[in-house]
């Protein structure tokens, strides 16, 4: 099996895995799913049931003993709710009653629930679609707004931290020689320079108390929403590994930026990507309905920081992945970091011009 994806695997022994978890019926069949970059996912079936089983990436989650407790601690707090209104799966014990299995490679193995006729959506397409998505996270935020921070283990140190992706991105440039910056590559590098003054706006604002660090999800794109087969309320959040201390205005920032650009991460026509405010203003609307009671002032003057900081420094990990050889992100073909750190970038300039509309939502 590869480090960072699932393209490759022997069937038979995640079988034997699998059937060491507390399911129902004996596992019959498993198969690669989703688009995850990160983790490597898998479908598991048995004659009783259907699971996910999936395998944590140590490259990138360094101690992911810290998530597995992170989500103890999560679903201790979701217990106590009287009813959350979406569903968060959760691990499913092992039998002898630890939380996730270790293979002869040390890898980390977990298995959780599938939510029955569950969906993906690619892009949203319908008011109520976008609805849902506020509606989702809006109501995660507040079902752990009592949750305290300090309760977290961080599981992805530097996470959100601006800064330091720009610091990442500068030592790698300096392994690169003159020669190398053709194409497109001085056009994205100048575009991350005019605003690397303005890239720890965050930073500052926590430092000066004027935002808190509160329990987030970490990673609330779109893919990460699951929705029902026809139209209707979101089912569920998933993906929970990046559950930490962090800021709202990231969470919000990167579920607005993976919903309000119809073309998608990948695209390569830059020239007429935008960040579509008729996607964004329904997000925002049902997002407030859920958290008016938990946001200040200061929290909401900020949240447009957020949205315009998150694609910004997605498209500087992307460009850094690019320069460094593709270490990171799982990449189909030579080039394409560097095409979705233009189209990030892309996104962030569209953000900046519609600034005062999107404020005013």
């Amino acid at each position: 099996m590869s480090a960072t994806g699932a393209q490759s695997y022997d069937a038979a022994a995640l079988l034997a895995l699998a059937a060491g978890f507390a399911i129902e019926g004996k596992p019959t069949s498993v198969a690669p799913l989703g688009r995850g970059l990160i983790n490597a996912t898998f479908a598991l079936d048995t004659d009783r049931g259907r699971y996910v089983l999936q395998r944590l990436n140590r490259q990138v989650f360094p101690h992911p003993e810290r998530i597995m407790a992170n989500v103890g601690v999560l679903a201790r707090h979701l217990a106590r709710q009287p009813a959350c209104g979406i569903t968060i799966p959760l691990p499913i014990p092992r039998r002898d009653g630890s939380a996730f299995a270790t293979d002869r490679a040390g890898d980390l193995w977990r298995l959780l629930e599938r939510i029955p006729d569950a969906v993906n959506l690619p892009r949203i397409q319908t008011q109520a679609q976008a609805e849902a998505v506020g509606f989702a996270l809006g109501r995660f935020h507040r079902l752990v707004a009592d949750l305290p921070p300090r309760a977290l283990a961080v599981t992805l140190p530097g996470f959100h931290v601006t800064l330091g992706y720009l610091a990442r991105l500068d030592r790698v440039m300096r392994t690169v020689s003159a020669g190398g910056l053709v194409g497109d590559l001085p056009h994205a590098l100048a575009e991350v320079e005019r605003r690397r003054a303005t890239a720890g706006t965050l930073d500052r604002a926590r430092r000066r108390g004027q935002i808190h660090l509160r329990v987030t999800h970490g990673d609330p794109k779109l893919d990460n929403i699951l929705f029902p087969r026809r139209d209707g309320q979101a089912l569920g959040l998933i993906d929970l590994d990046t559950v930490q201390p962090g800021l709202i205005q990231h969470d919000l920032g990167d579920c607005l930026r993976s919903c309000c650009n119809r073309r998608g991460e990948a695209a390569s026509a830059t020239g007429r990507l935008r960040f579509d405010l008729d996607i964004c203003r329904p997000i925002l609307a049902a997002y407030a309905e859920e958290t008016r009671r938990i946001l200040g002032p200061a929290d909401l003057a900020a949240l447009y920081d957020g949205i315009r900081l998150v694609p910004f420094e997605l498209g500087v990990r992307f460009l850094t992945d690019h320069l460094s050889g593709d270490r990171y992100f799982r990449v189909a073909r030579q080039g394409e970091n560097l095409e979705k750190a233009l189209t990030q970038l892309a996104l962030t300039a569209d953000i900046e011009r519609q600034e005062e509309s999107i404020r005013t939502l």
